[in-house]
């Protein structure tokens, strides 16, 4: 079965090209939303995924319909293929019912794969290099005077934790994170 998605981005867009186009390629069955394609939650999108089943085929007018990211598209792709439904993209002209169209789809995948490894590369040399050079990421330790004097601000009961904040430039994650560590060092 051929089972069409359509969508726009605004309430404003019209999905009347996509329509046309999914019932000229044959569909069945035609799952439509208006909503912007960096959602993640798209709940037309998850609805024909549930309902599509093995030897199905997803129809697409174009594969930024399906996905905004890269990412995100070889994911749902590489799930469709798990489960044994094809695609088709009318203006890409990428059908993985051919073999032609799953290699090319394929060859897409591992050019993706082969970024994200680059990217991860990239920062794994970078961060050696800063280490090297004797700087190390995150956020700087406060010092520990002004974590102190936090502490007892704090154990007077007299400053919120916002006016402690305010005056030792302690933030409340620290001063709390703190606070709990100096009570296990004090029970063990």
């Amino acid at each position: 079965m051929k089972i069409g998605y359509a969508r726009v981005s605004t309430q404003e867009q019209s999905l009347d090209l996509q329509m046309d186009a999914l019932q000229q390629a044959g569909c069945e069955k035609v799952y439509s939303e208006k909503i912007s394609g960096m959602k993640d939650d798209r709940p037309k999108l998850l609805e024909l995924i549930d309902y599509a089943r093995e030897g199905d085929v997803l129809v697409v007018y174009k594969l930024d319909r399906l996905g905004r990211s890269t990412k995100k598209l070889i994911e749902l792709t590489e799930e469709l293929e798990k489960r044994g439904i094809e695609l088709v993209s009318i203006r890409d002209s990428i059908d993985t019912t051919s073999a032609v169209g799953k290699a090319m789809f394929r060859m897409l995948a591992v050019l993706s794969e082969m970024e994200r490894d680059l990217i991860s590369e990239r920062t794994r040399a970078g961060l050696e290099s800063a280490r090297a050079r004797g700087r190390r990421g995150g956020r700087p330790k406060k010092d520990s005077k002004d974590v102190d004097k936090a502490i007892k601000l704090y154990h007077t009961n007299q400053y919120s934790v916002r006016e402690i904040e305010e005056i030792t430039g302690v933030s409340k994650a620290t001063l709390y994170r703190e606070i709990n560590s100096r009570k296990i060092t004090m029970s063990s």
